[in-house]
């Protein structure tokens, strides 16, 4: 899935004519939060309702854009979290594009004074806002002004360890939307670089000692870091594998299982890359990294959580494929009338880091946000009127029915299963 092209997207798609929505058809709104109503809805001779509805909405926004500036902490961050959830759920170019210097300027300050949750707050909506303009260059604008503080940030021991965190994940996914350079791309995960090798093996072998905070900082610097491998060049991703793939499969053994995770994900994304420019591509340790694998894939030690096993052998099952076949286990994302197949993990690492930020909104912006749909070779976003969007819809009552029936077959499927098995005990 090769990057889009600069200065062809932008988050915005316009005009009266409505994508159709998931959420059209199963919810009576596009948002997923009470405070922010649907002004989609088209009926005949409620244009001038809908009129209102929008200049009410429009006005909470820029009450939001207002309050980034209070005085109060708790204050600053709830108005981001508002501008948050409007941007995750809704295409505001037109509104944001005309405000974006005026909400940089808030983030930069929240940034650089705020602390803990109103630094994560403020580090999201830099990515949000980023999305919503799309790489053209107001986006580039925006992050012109917060790298370097992202940067500061990260580089800065003594910062609080939740905004560390948040940067951490916000820088990578700007940086793929805004940044043009490989030189600047490379930079940033150098950045990047010197926060998760620190839980790297240490030249004696052993591994250093990680608190559960620092170890999460470490976790979201790989995620972000394993993003840009998808827009690196050949000859970069050369010198990564060489310098990068002997030491990760030691995080492979960290106690945290989010860092594991990431770590096996990695692993198998530069294997995929890898033999994308070398079918015959070998890996010196290979044997040993397998045997890693697959005791990760069929973990059975007693001293770690279920949860924590049962997410571990789902995810290495599949890691250990990508490196020994050189397979991935594909998945379709539908969204309206369309569909996607999440077919690579470079495919998945994209999707992953555009979902955390807009969440449960992910169907809207893939169906509407013109840069996404770029990102993801999508073209154009399909239309379909109001009108159409209308008669497609069911009622709550049948959809009561429909959920009812799908749940009471389910439960009896799994019933029969349940009946027929072993007890094997816990693995």
């Amino acid at each position: 899935m090769p990057r889009a092209k600069k200065k062809s997207g932008r988050g915005g798609q316009h005009g009266n004519v409505q994508p159709f929505s998931d959420e059209d058809a199963s919810v009576e709104t596009l948002s997923h939060y009470s405070s922010f109503s649907d002004t989609s809805v088209a009926d005949e001779g409620a244009e001038a309702s809908e009129d209102t509805a929008q200049e009410d909405f429009q006005y909470k926004l820029k009450g939001f854009i207002d309050s980034t500036v209070d005085k109060s902490a708790k204050t600053r961050q709830g108005a981001m979290d508002g501008l948050k959830t409007a941007m995750a759920t809704r295409i505001l170019y037109e509104f944001i594009s005309e405000r974006r210097m005026t909400i940089t300027d808030s983030i930069e300050r929240s940034l650089k004074k705020g602390k803990g949750e109103e630094q994560r707050a403020a580090a999201s909506l830099a990515c949000l806002l980023c999305i919503q303009l799309g790489s053209d260059i107001e986006s580039e604008e925006v992050f012109k002004t917060l790298k370097p503080v992202f940067k500061n940030i990260l580089a800065d021991g003594s910062a609080n360890i939740l905004g560390r965190q948040a940067v951490a994940t916000s820088l990578g996914l700007c940086t793929l939307v805004t940044e043009d350079d490989v030189l600047d791309v490379r930079a940033t995960m150098e950045c990047l670089e010197n926060l998760f090798t620190r839980s790297y093996a240490r030249g004696d072998g052993t591994s250093p000692s990680i608190s559960a905070p620092t170890s999460q900082l470490h976790t979201n610097a790989l995620l972000s870091w394993a993003l840009l491998l998808t827009i690196c060049t050949a000859s970069q991703l050369k010198d990564i594998l060489h310098k990068h793939l002997p030491k990760l499969p030691r995080l492979l053994e960290s106690d945290d299982v989010n860092m594991r995770i990431a770590a096996g994900e990695t692993i198998a994304l530069l294997f995929e890359l890898a033999r994308d420019m070398d079918p015959e591509f070998e890996f010196d340790n290979w044997d040993e990294l397998c045997e890693k694998l697959s005791a990760l894939a069929t973990d059975c030690n007693k001293h770690r959580a279920k949860t924590d096993k049962k997410k571990q052998r789902s995810v290495f099952r599949d890691v250990l494929k990508a490196v020994e076949e050189g397979d991935f286990q594909s998945e379709t994302i539908r969204f309206g009338t369309e569909r996607m197949c999440i077919d690579s993990w470079l495919r998945k690492r994209t999707y992953d880091a555009f979902r955390e930020f807009v969440g449960a909104g992910m169907n809207y912006h893939l169906q509407a946000n013109e840069f996404i749909r770029d990102v993801f070779q999508l073209g154009p976003p399909i239309l379909v009127d109001s009108a159409t969007i209308k008669a497609m819809k069911i009622s709550r009552f049948e959809r009561h029915l429909h959920n009812s029936a799908a749940f009471k077959a389910r439960t009896k499927a799994r019933s029969k299963f349940r009946d027929k098995r072993t007890d094997v005990g816990d693995f």
